[in-house]
């Protein structure tokens, strides 16, 4: 049952309440990152790119950190629960804030059902006689009905969890986040008592050709497709709760470093494990075929095969640990990215792009209404192809693309409101901030092109959605002319994902001809861009600033999907941008795209409120700090005149 709700407005985030410490805070963010990552990722990242894997978790690690780094200025600055898909439109209005509101969003109701599935796939790997599995294209996923219903059954206990609320979220979260430290810890130390240096040495660095790729390119393609930037990328779970955070101007920046660092040290200590564990006979696959690895017996539960095979009982015993694990990792995350999904859905509710229904909390301090919608959405994920190797190249590339706000907000938002409190303050932010964009925007980049077809054929259909909901509220365009140019677009935008054969096709997908791939790009960018030139007709002067500030998005987008298609990560036999052209022409996007946000950013109504709220927040702090420090001067000359007192009544 809910509560009624006050006036959505930016102070309504004061009904959260602030009980998170520091370790409870950081815990969140390591809790989602060490979830079915840490059962899968290794045996991904090591088929895409063989031994090479090791040093894509460094780089995969260092970009993040690079990533997070602006994260801790906003999100210290703006402690808002959801605040991921609520800082791009304080920075750069309605577009900007719905396309990277969006995504950030149908990432995370999509991230519990990933979990879901991760879990389930251990145990059906472990016990096939349960049926819960069944191979479709070489690619093991969850069987109907046996495997998906069980998924479903874990989804509703993941709701039931977060309506409790967060107290019990983050009390439970602290001893299950510590078993799920020790347990890899534990796993990656055995593994090492079978290390084979062999693996390393004698079968092809860069592995061959995992993915359809092969030399250094794969080792970057690991970092986007196999689980790298899935797993590393749960430190955002610190800012999607940082209006639940105590003292954020210590703890949000402090949590966000620590979940970043604590994972990437297990992670790349599990992947050098399992490389030197791998048994070429026991997977049944010829030694050195690192992409055979993913078709192989192996893919459903590499760890717990990697130590059945060394033939000690040891290891062999504590299979049934890694088991418990399989299934309490996924789910722990599973639980949290749920209760980030429904921050975030209150989060866009605030900002008006959802009803303000998904910002009403129960009696717990739950957005319930946000969290029973990421729930149905969430399991629809379970319909096209319920697989764990499938789903994380799309969810890496929505969850990035969202990641890379926080660099030109941070900037622009120094430009439009410099007098908001900063308790943590970038240094040398000219130089970090666009770095940031751009790793982001590599690790897009390589997630490759079926994914960022698929990821722009979503955001870019949404633009129809912003001009007929968002635009019209605000009385900035007409809603009968809106609609009827975006059903134009629609009808248009159909015809052309379905003609390509790119939509929800694999990645390895072979192109039938250069034009079909040129008609695709082509017809993409020209009706983007004529929607949004018709759009712009249609729309009022305020709103043309809001649609201004989203055309570098709209822009990074289009770039990066051509680089890609032309590129090492494409479906072309012999790519025009070869490795590492194509990387340094997707860093030239990057670098465009970001300069670009910084000139088109711009003031909104909201930020000038929050400013002016900030400032009178620290100004009445200030006032009642002197009177108190005035009263504490009185007090102590009273005590002192009674002490004198005393002591000439003692002389006497």
């Amino acid at each position: 049952m809910t509560t009624s709700s006050p006036p959505v407005t930016y102070a309504s985030d004061t009904r959260f309440q602030r009980r998170m410490s520091l370790q409870a805070a950081m815990f969140i963010g390591v809790g989602g990152q060490i979830g079915s990552g840490w059962l899968f990722a290794v045996l991904a990242a090591a088929g895409i790119a063989g031994p090479s894997a090791v040093i894509s978790w460094i780089i995969g690690g260092l970009l993040t950190l690079v990533i997070a780094l602006a994260w801790m200025e906003v999100g210290t600055a703006l402690p808002f629960s959801g605040a991921i898909v609520r800082y791009p439109y304080l920075s750069h209005g309605g577009l900007t804030g719905w396309l990277m509101g969006l995504s950030y969003w149908l990432a995370n109701v999509s991230l519990p059902a990933i979990e879901a599935i991760a879990a389930i796939t251990y145990v059906g790997g472990v016990f096939p006689g349960l049926g819960l599995l069944t191979t479709r294209d070489g690619v093991s996923m969850l069987s109907w009905p046996r495997g998906i219903v069980v998924g479903l059954a874990l989804m509703v206990i993941f709701l039931l969890i977060n309506l409790f609320g967060v107290k019990l979220l983050s009390e439970a979260n602290r001893w299950i986040t510590w078993w799920k430290i020790i347990i890899p810890t534990v796993t990656f130390l055995l593994l090492f008592s079978v290390f084979n240096w062999s693996n390393f040495t004698s079968h092809g660095f860069f592995g061959n050709g995992g993915e359809g790729h092969s030399g250094a390119g794969s080792m970057f393609q690991a970092v986007a497709t196999s689980g790298i930037a899935f797993a590393l990328m749960g430190f955002r779970g610190v800012i999607d709760f940082a209006g639940e955070v105590r003292k954020p101007s210590r703890n949000i920046p402090l949590g966000t470093i620590g979940c970043v660092l604590i994972p990437m040290t297990i992670y790349i200590g599990l992947q050098v494990a399992f490389l030197g564990a791998i048994n070429w006979s026991d997977a049944n696959v010829a030694p050195g075929d690192w992409a055979g690895l993913a078709e192989s017996s192996w893919a459903d539960g590499p760890l717990s095969a990697a130590l059945h095979a060394s033939g000690y009982a040891l290891l062999g015993a504590f299979v049934s640990m890694l088991l418990i694990d399989a299934i309490l990792s996924p789910s722990a995350a599973g639980y949290l990215y749920l209760g980030g999904g429904a921050r975030v859905g209150y989060g866009l509710a605030i900002n008006k792009y959802f009803p303000a229904v998904l910002t009403k909390m129960n009696r717990h301090g739950v957005p319930a209404v946000s969290a029973i919608v990421a729930f149905v959405v969430g399991c629809l994920f379970f319909a096209p192809a319920p697989s764990w190797y499938r789903l994380v190249g799309f969810i890496s590339s929505a969850l990035v693309l969202s990641t890379l706000a926080a660099s030109v907000a941070l900037m622009v938002m120094r430009r439009t409101a410099p007098n908001l409190p900063r308790p943590f303050k970038l240094p040398a932010a000219s130089v970090l901030a666009p770095a940031g964009f751009v790793a982001a925007s590599l690790i897009i980049y390589w997630c490759g092109f079926i994914t960022l077809v698929n990821l722009t054929t979503i955001l870019l259909g949404a633009l129809s959605v912003y001009a007929v909901c968002f635009s019209s509220y605000h009385g900035w365009t007409r809603r009968g002319p809106a609609a009827a140019l975006s059903v134009a677009f629609l009808i248009g935008w159909v015809i052309i994902a379905g003609r390509s054969g790119f939509v929800l096709a694999t990645p390895d997908t072979v192109l039938r001809s250069n034009g079909q791939l040129a008609e695709y790009l082509i017809g993409t960018v020209v009706l983007c861009v004529a929607f949004l030139a018709g759009l712009r007709l249609l729309t009022a002067e305020e709103g043309v600033r809001h649609l201004r500030g989203g055309y570098w998005l709209v822009f990074l987008l289009l770039g990066q999907l051509t680089v890609s298609a032309i590129g090492e990560y494409g479906p072309m036999k012999d790519p025009i941008l070869g490795f590492p052209l194509d990387t340094a022409s997707a860093m030239a996007v990057g670098l465009i795209a970001y300069y670009w946000a910084l000139k088109t950013g711009f003031k909104v109504p909201e930020m000038g409120a929050l400013e002016a709220e900030y400032i009178a927040k620290a100004e009445a702090e200030a006032i009642i700090a002197a009177e108190h420090a005035s009263l504490d001067e009185e007090l102590e000359i009273v005590a002192g005149q009674a002490r004198t007192t005393i002591k000439d009544m003692d002389t006497q």
